[in-house]
């Protein structure tokens, strides 16, 4: 038995650098690959949005003087390639997938709309969610929580590189305390940075919970569907 029968799974596109420090990491992509394909041959039904990270993050690109907007549609095409990499590392080991855009793009990828996902899900596939929420000023985690909503999921999954939601930064604070379960109006009143706070928001109207868990470490993925204590579940 399965905790979860359909997640919405958040990538980081920063952990798809792994340690070469750019673009997209081989090994790094042919884990997570792995790790999806051996929750998906459980029965599990997947969808993914990825971030842009590793390629453009918008709110740099302002920092530099880019304009917001064309930032942002360039973090866009920054998930569009991490979803075209994930797809094709997928197909390479067996695992069908398709890739939906939340802007017309065909044909790089379907334009997404709920019901050819929720189909797609059900026949097999796993859902490969790019584009973010097709607007800016919207972040991927906020793309996330959005889908997730919209696909009736059980949970939406942020796999990070640390392995839970802690009471500070635990690679700044060496005292920071890990915690096991947290609400989301603590999430939102102690201003704690794991997600953004527009996701939380939109997750805790909506009921939906978020785990938060170290996607880095092979096997964890697996732990989480199998239900062992691992990551931090953050709840209404």
């Amino acid at each position: 038995m399965v905790r979860f029968k359909r997640i919405l799974l958040k990538l980081s596109g920063e952990s798809l650098m792994g340690e070469q420090g750019h673009g997209i990491d081989e090994k790094r992509l042919d884990e997570y690959a792995r790790q999806i394909k051996e929750v998906h041959d459980l029965g599990v039904e997947i969808g993914i949005v990825i971030g842009g990270g590793n390629i453009f993050r918008g709110l740099k690109g302002t920092g530099r003087g880019f304009d917001r907007v064309k930032g942002d549609q360039m973090g866009m095409l920054a998930t569009v390639i991490n979803g075209l990499a994930l797809s094709s590392a997928l197909s390479s080991i067996d695992c069908p997938s398709i890739v939906l855009t939340a802007i017309r793009m065909e044909p790089i990828g379907e334009f997404y709309c709920k019901w050819k996902a929720i189909e797609a899900m059900k026949q097999g596939k796993v859902v490969i969610l790019v584009g973010g929420t097709g607007n800016p000023y919207f972040t991927t985690d906020t793309g996330s929580s959005l889908r997730g909503i919209e696909l009736e999921v059980d949970v939406m999954l942020k796999g990070t590189r640390v392995d839970g939601v802690y009471t500070a930064d635990p690679e700044k604070d060496p005292t920071a305390v890990k915690y096991e379960e947290i609400t989301f109006d603590e999430v939102y009143n102690n201003n704690i940075k794991v997600i953004d706070l527009t996701a939380i928001t939109m997750c805790r109207d909506n009921n939906l919970p978020v785990y938060v868990f170290n996607m880095d470490k092979v096997g964890n993925l697996r732990k989480i569907i199998d239900g062992e204590p691992i990551g931090t579940l953050i709840h209404k």
